[in-house]
């Protein structure tokens, strides 16, 4: 299969979006906080967690609540913006929502958890599997349904993506299995593993890689890639940035961190380019 990818945005994010305000202010730091299990199921230490506050609203959808941002102009194009363990509020997955709103897409993000208490770098990883069951990134039909008649109904959107960052980067390998509408796909760091249909995508998706995340060995991309070519009939890209680890691209701090600047900018640049594609 034919792997495309365009090579020019119509807004580029090497530039935050809102450099107006001081987006990444009184940024803690809590990697201290989770490096002492090193048995981890999940590698996701919350990296440079941001105090920045949103320029959307948050409102209620049916059953739960989700964060949404308008771009400044009117656009018939949305974007599910899939939070990962640390839930729908944490202020670097809303940053990248408006960073979306500010290249013209509505865009939403979900409390995909219903309520129930996110991770936090605080607790004890010998937990998460306990914690995760009834969190499962491919039990979300309903809040999608819920979400994407929102979409539409409400927001005047036609062309509906998703765009998922670790758990919400399963989620959106798992949309794009189940979802025909669903345009395009951005999957960050997520695969789905226990589905016999995994490979059957039904819209384009793009799947983003760290070299050394040690969740996702890079022999479990090359699988994932090998299938893919063979068993999938809709356009596709993998690819995996050198030397990145899990969540470089939502939870590094692009200017704090130099020599992983050039790559966090590229893999936005990379999301933005395949939405425009096919949305």
């Amino acid at each position: 299969m034919e792997q495309r990818t365009q090579q020019s945005a119509t807004q580029s994010l090497h530039a935050s979006p809102h450099s107006h305000i001081n987006c990444y202010c009184a940024l803690e730091t809590s990697r201290k906080n989770t490096m002492a299990n090193e048995a981890k199921p999940c590698p996701c230490d919350i990296g440079d967690r941001s105090d920045y506050g949103g320029l959307g609203q948050e409102v209620q959808i049916e059953h739960i609540k989700a964060y949404v941002v308008k771009p400044s102009g009117a656009s018939d194009k949305a974007v599910i913006v899939i939070q990962d363990i640390f839930g729908w509020e944490l202020p670097n997955t809303r940053y990248m929502a408006d960073m979306l709103a500010a290249n013209g897409y509505i865009a939403v993000c979900p409390d995909f958890f219903v309520g129930k208490e996110p991770w936090s770098p605080t607790k004890d990883w010998s937990k998460f599997q306990e914690w995760l069951k009834d969190k499962k990134p491919t039990e979300i039909n309903k809040e999608v349904d819920a979400v994407l008649k929102y979409l539409k109904e409400q927001c005047g959107a036609k062309r509906i993506g998703t765009v998922g960052f670790c758990w919400g980067g399963v989620a959106t390998h798992y949309v794009a299995l189940l979802y025909p509408e669903i345009k395009a796909g951005v999957s960050v760091y997520g695969i789905v593993r226990e589905r016999e249909d995994k490979y059957a995508l039904k819209s384009p998706t793009l799947f983003i890689f760290a070299e050394n995340d040690n969740v996702i060995p890079l022999d479990q991309v090359s699988t994932l890639e090998a299938n893919l070519k063979e068993k999938c009939t809709v356009n596709f890209q993998v690819k995996i940035f050198p030397g990145q680890t899990h969540g470089f691209v939502h939870r590094k701090r692009e200017d704090i961190n130099p020599a992983d600047k050039p790559q966090i900018e590229e893999a936005r640049k990379d999301m933005l380019n395949w939405l425009n594609k096919y949305i």
